[in-house]
């Protein structure tokens, strides 16, 4: 099949390679705009237009994909479209473009955790399982019928950059597959139950704070599901501290208490029922280190409060 590609972040770039390297074309791929980057606001594309270049693939992008964009892919004439993490939401006269319509690869086991951010949130809220939806796609945030799914357990230890690593791979094989299936006739559709759905909001740097007043599990499902971005952070000496690994352990002790240190393992905060071994972390004004490292030549005291 022709195919028009619809994609941004890193995320998006392997279930397009994965069309690359299959029997279906790429007409072109469609991304968000460049955007500045860093202290000095580079002007830089994202992860799949730079992808998407190297490959010398046809290349568009649209501040307003539902006002610019038309008049393009009508003349693309795509048998279908891919959609995978686009950011922007497609109109009426764009879904009806192509001939097999638009479907969506989307991070979760929907109807659970539509929106953004679902590998993140699925972290952050202690779920075990998880998966790649392949979806119709409607005019609504991720509440198409569903045309394919494969589920995969979300491992005690794995943080949200290691999830979106596996999805992202899971998401090239069936997207794949799907495509094929919908060539041959061979699929059928299943409609959300709507009434399951929850929906996911975009992560902010401030969701990392930490409550230390929760438990040990959630505070520790907050630093996996935070990492790599925005990080789980608390306070230390009016500095921010971001936690990037720890380790649930037993302990007690007033909620962010600094209640065991040594300067080969690092320190143990309490929560509200165990504690945690901080692994992982860095200061505000420091490079990212680990706990044993961090305390070289730094000076802790039990009974010291995170967070204040």
């Amino acid at each position: 099949m022709k195919i028009v590609y619809l994609g941004t972040p890193d995320f998006s770039v392997k279930p397009l390679e994965s069309i690359l390297n299959s029997r279906h074309e790429v007409l072109a791929v469609v991304t968000q705009p460049d955007k500045p980057v860093g202290r000095k606001a580079i002007i830089t594309p994202c992860d799949v237009k730079r992808f998407a270049i190297e490959k010398g693939l046809k290349t568009l992008s649209y501040n307003k994909i539902r006002v610019e964009g038309v008049d393009d892919l009508k003349a693309l004439n795509p048998d279908i479209m891919v959609t995978c993490a686009y950011g922007q939401i497609l109109s009426r006269e764009i879904l009806d473009i192509p001939k097999y319509g638009v479907i969506n690869v989307h991070a979760s086991l929907l109807p659970k955790y539509r929106g953004s951010s679902p590998i993140q949130w699925s972290i952050i809220n202690g779920e075990t399982e998880t998966g790649v939806t392949i979806m119709q796609t409607e005019e609504g945030v991720d509440t198409g019928a569903i045309i394919s799914q494969q589920k995969t357990q979300i491992l005690p230890t794995e943080t949200a950059g290691e999830l979106f690593d596996r999805l992202s791979v899971i998401g090239a094989n069936l997207i794949v597959k799907t495509l094929d299936d919908i060539e041959a006739g061979n699929y059928a559709t299943k409609e959300q139950n709507h009434a399951l759905a929850t929906h996911t909001s975009i992560l902010k740097k401030q969701d990392g704070i930490i409550n230390f007043n929760a438990s040990a599990g959630e505070v520790y499902n907050l630093i996996r599901g935070l990492n790599p971005w925005p990080v789980a952070f608390t306070y230390l000496g009016g500095k921010t501290l971001k936690i990037y690994s720890a380790t649930v352990v037993d302990g007690v002790g007033k909620a962010g208490e600094i209640i065991a240190y040594d300067k080969t393992n690092g320190f143990i905060v309490a929560t509200s029922n165990k504690a945690l071994k901080i692994n992982e972390l860095q200061l505000e004004g420091s490079k990212k280190m680990s706990a044993s490292e961090f305390m070289l030549g730094r000076k802790l005291t039990v009974g010291q409060i995170l967070g204040e």
